[in-house]
């Protein structure tokens, strides 16, 4: 019998008694451990070995679990620091807790996330309180990260995937093999093996010199494992967000753009937001220490909003008689919502205008709120308008009904809502696909003359803001935005979730 060399090498260092590691067979061989996979599987298919495969896993820490072994669970940090600024006594203002924890960028975010799931505590409107009976000396992921560190394995499963999720253990699988030769097997090596000259490429010189003619070509199997390649995709809210972009194009929208740090101006100002408004504090909005303000604003238009602001506008107007100054309209913010898009652009300030219009942006936003499944710290919103003669709530719900048709979404719920900018306003709801809960997606409303009269808008405006998170939610099924979004993602539902088209 005549077998191509790698085929001989492992049938010469397989054993008739026994399994042995392939990757054994390999070294014994002096052949690489992936000729000698192949070889071995050529054998099988020819009844001369028996392999045999094993799945096992292995658990290692990432560098970021390292890093928290070593300096402790971002929460235990943010905890420790809290018990000793007394906040198990009295709340304590939660900027001040993290920084003594030492805690920043990213750290925050799963700090806090970690904090209140855990029973350290709470936090609310910017304060911190810890709960005293708390005991992150017995916390299992710490524990569990000391394990396998040194060897060991978490002693639940449901901490260990809890770990994978956070990114800080990493479980890798892999097939171990071994091989054994069988009956056919070992009469063909009593019988003798040779090893056949084989060709395994057809080069240009066999074929002009003829020589392909009589040698001997190598066999292929196609059904050998191959290494598995992980390439990049398109992240599953960047596909939502240009399906939404495709179907508000489709639907007559044109898209705005502009600045993700804006003045206060911008983003509140001209939405008759009073400027001593609870959501313009520091606890909702991002401030910029430097640049803290804005060079240019138009000074005509400032001069109306501030009129709107103080005295209203026409003869009814009351204004808000609530101080307004042109220092705070000035000062810059990381944008809470894009509608700060929409009034640059209904100002005529970045567009000129001519009703009837239409315009949209899928943009990111920024705010300072409390992390839970359907909260985050930044996220993208679906801003969108439109401006045209008498237009009624009827017309605002029908645009939403025939946009989440698109999705196949059909259970939309109207609330009636209260908004400084907007009035008629409603909120909009729908129908979790896993949980059956309602599930607020977006706001929305037909602008105010107070917004729009300073504007120099003499239609009707509605308008809207929606949740692409949340539309991701309703889509797909997911019960935490967090699962898809930021550093808890899971990567691995990521790679293998199915699009929906």
């Amino acid at each position: 019998m005549k077998l191509p060399a790698a085929q001989v090498a492992v049938l010469s260092a397989a054993s008739a008694t026994e399994e042995r590691p392939l990757d054994h067979i390999a070294d014994e061989a002096d052949i690489k451990p992936e000729a000698a996979t192949r070889a071995a599987f050529e054998l099988a298919d020819a009844g001369l070995l028996a392999v045999s495969e094993t799945e096992r896993e292995s658990v290692a820490l990432t560098d970021e679990g390292r890093e928290y072994r070593e300096a402790g669970l971002p929460e235990v940090r943010l905890y420790e620091a809290a018990l000793e600024a007394g906040a198990d006594e009295a709340p304590v203002s939660l900027g001040s807790v993290l920084d003594a924890a030492g805690l920043e960028g990213d750290a925050v975010d799963i700090a806090l996330a970690n904090f209140a799931r855990k029973g350290y505590g709470e936090v609310a409107a910017g304060d911190l309180s810890a709960d005293p009976d708390a005991d992150p000396g017995e916390d299992p992921e710490r524990a569990a990260l000391e394990a396998i560190a040194t060897g060991g394995a978490a002693a639940d499963a449901a901490v260990r995937d809890r770990l994978v999720q956070r990114g800080l253990v990493a479980v890798e699988t892999h097939t171990e093999r071994a091989a054994k030769l069988t009956d056919d097997g070992v009469t063909a090596q009593m019988e003798g093996i040779e090893v056949a000259e084989t060709v395994r490429a057809v080069t240009p010189e066999l074929l002009t010199s003829g020589e392909w003619r009589d040698v001997e070509f190598a066999e292929y199997n196609v059904e050998a494992d191959a290494e598995a390649v992980q390439g990049g995709r398109e992240h599953i809210l960047r596909q939502t967000a240009n399906r939404v972009k495709d179907v508000l194009v489709g639907m007559g929208f044109r898209e705005m753009q502009g600045p993700h740090v804006d003045a206060q101006f911008w983003i509140n100002d001209c939405l008759f937001m009073p400027q001593d408004h609870p959501a313009r504090t520091h606890w909702d909005q991002f401030a910029l220490a430097q640049p803290d303000a804005i060079e240019e604003l138009p000074a005509d238009l400032v001069e109306r909003v501030k009129s709107a602001h103080l005295e209203g506008v026409g003869e009814d107007g009351e204004g808000y008689h609530s101080p307004w100054t042109e220092d705070v309209a000035r000062s810059l913010d990381l944008r809470g919502h894009t509608t700060s898009l929409s009034m640059r652009y209904l100002s005529g300030y970045d567009a000129d205008l001519d009703p009837p219009e239409r315009y949209f942006s899928v943009e990111k936003v920024y705010r300072n709120d409390t992390l839970d499944p359907t909260h985050l710290l930044e996220f993208f919103q679906i801003e969108g308008w439109v401006m045209a003669e008498d237009l009624s709530v009827r017309d605002l719900m029908g645009t939403f009904t025939e946009f989440y048709e698109q999705f196949d979404i059909t259970d939309l719920e109207f609330k009636p809502h209260y908004n400084p900018y907007t009035e008629p306003s409603f909120e909009l709801f729908g129908t979790h696909p896993e949980t059956g809960e309602l599930v607020e997606v977006g706001n929305s409303g037909i602008f105010r003359d107070e917004v729009l009269r300073p504007l120099g808008v003499e239609a009707d405006v509605m308008a809207w803001g929606l949740s692409l998170e949340r539309l991701l939610m309703l889509m797909y099924g997911f019960e935490d935005i967090r699962d898809v979004h930021g550093t808890l993602c899971d990567l691995d539902l990521l790679r293998n979730v199915e699009v929906v088209h």
